[in-house]
């Protein structure tokens, strides 16, 4: 049979209310008494439910994290910063993989609510903000990554895109490409528009002109990549390089170039975003933009248990961490084309 608050009690000589301050940290006990109750619920080997005490301080030591999409080697990264400090702080996560959809990504968060959360560290879908708005109007405390929302109530931890892919490109550019596409992700993102956007500015900033044609929109996916780069090489005249939206996008154009007959760096140079483990590992390695996820996510939990406590109030904050331009074998000298 277990061991109840009351047999601890009772060994020790006090009533229940003393051992439950004893055991919850609340209100005053004499040394003494308090050594009593601990000796005694350690000899009775008693273990509190934490359920209960979370009935009594109104927490349950756990917090939800919604991503959109578990395969994509990013987003477990991210997932392992924001475990560990987690663990560190005595709380269990809740992972939520919501697939890019928008309704079961709803459907997640109210199963979150109905575990009674303590807190959402989100990354949607897309940039609505209908669900984070009804989620702050509730006083649910959230902290929203790698997702501009321009929300001045809500934490925000992410990268800054437009500059990591303003670095791509104009590597790119110094490399001598003047005919250099973009494989792009998702359009519904500001993700995607930001990286489209340093694209944009690299190219006006070298005098290169922008061409609607060298852009191809799809998603964060391998298999997308796959068909923006069949879709872009086969276009003429033929781009020397391409700036993916990530590395998985940028995989799948290195896979479309293969079987197109080019040679990755020869004929075509790839740039990609993220710097997940397999670009370091695939032969020639990726050249890519390096996103600290580890990092964020461990942040993005920081921040959240500084709401749950209450040690912050107010407006939001936001927190833009600084990519990093990884050179690898994917990207080669050529010389600038007329």
């Amino acid at each position: 049979m277990a061991v109840t608050i009351r047999d601890v009690a009772q060994r020790a000589g006090v009533g229940v209310a003393t051992v439950s301050r004893v055991l919850n940290g609340t209100g005053y006990v004499k040394a003494e008494t308090r050594e009593r109750v601990l000796e005694a619920a350690a000899a009775l080997g008693y273990v509190p439910s934490q359920l209960a005490r979370g009935l009594v301080r109104h927490l349950s030591d756990t917090v939800g994290l919604v991503i959109p999409d578990i395969t994509n080697p990013f987003f477990p990264l991210i997932t392992r910063g924001v475990e560990d400090a987690a663990s560190e702080a005595g709380y269990t996560v809740f992972l939520c993989n919501t697939d890019n959809d928008p309704a079961l990504e709803a459907h997640d968060v109210q199963k979150l609510r109905e575990r009674r959360v303590d807190g959402i560290i989100f990354v949607g879908t897309t940039e609505r903000r209908e669900l984070v708005d009804r989620l702050l109007a509730d006083g649910v405390p959230m902290v929203v990554m790698d997702r501009q929302l321009g929300h001045a109530d809500v934490d925000t931890v992410l990268v800054d895109n437009r500059w990591g892919a303003l670095a791509a490109c104009r590597h790119l550019i110094e490399l001598g490409h003047r005919r250099i596409a973009h494989a792009a992700g998702h359009q519904s993102t500001r993700t995607g528009q930001d990286r489209h956007e340093g694209y944009r500015e690299a190219l006006e900033e070298a005098g290169i002109a922008y061409d609607p044609a060298a852009v191809v929109w799809g998603d964060f996916t391998y298999e997308s990549g796959y068909r923006v780069g069949q879709v872009l090489l086969g276009r003429y005249p033929r781009p020397t390089a391409i700036f993916a939206g990530n590395d998985l996008i940028a995989l799948g154009v290195i896979r479309a170039a293969e079987e197109a007959g080019l040679s990755v760096p020869d004929d075509l140079s790839v740039v990609g975003f993220d710097d997940i483990q397999m670009s370091a590992v695939v032969r020639p390695g990726l050249t890519t933009v390096r996103q600290p996820a580890r990092e964020m996510g461990r942040l993005a939990m920081a921040m959240l248990l500084e709401r749950i406590t209450g040690k912050v109030s107010g407006p939001g904050r936001r927190h833009v961490f600084q990519p990093e331009l990884i050179v690898r074998g994917t990207t080669r000298r050529r010389e600038p084309l007329a």
